[in-house]
């Protein structure tokens, strides 16, 4: 009985949250003020790598999870005056930040 009535609940929810749509997913991962902010950083990583200025992306992060071994990678940041990526990782309990070239992939630095 519990379960039948748990599953009516659960429908219940996503009845009401269907009419909802997109613009309540993008409200509730983003907030308002650095959504745009966020939005127009990968629209220069795209436009350098279109361009030929940096590697794709996906290319990069595999180079860095190769020298920070066993991290979990947690999000990036793309800077367009230096086509420079940094790279949060966490590792142990311990945030680390990875630069790398966009140009070469290569590593600049890491921090702990």
């Amino acid at each position: 009985m519990l379960f039948t009535y748990a599953m009516q609940m659960m429908m219940k929810w996503k009845s009401l949250m269907a009419g909802t749509g997109v613009a309540m997913t993008a409200l509730m991962l983003a907030p308002a003020a650095d959504a745009g902010g966020r939005r127009d950083e990968q629209d220069a990583a795209r436009r350098a790598m279109l361009d030929g200025q940096v590697m794709p992306f996906s290319m990069i992060k595999r180079r860095v999870d190769a020298a920070v071994g066993g991290a979990t990678y947690v999000g990036s940041e793309f800077n367009p005056s230096s086509n420079r990526y940094r790279l949060k990782y966490v590792k142990d309990g311990k945030v680390v930040w990875v630069d790398a070239d966009g140009r070469t992939g290569d590593i600049i630095g890491m921090a702990r």
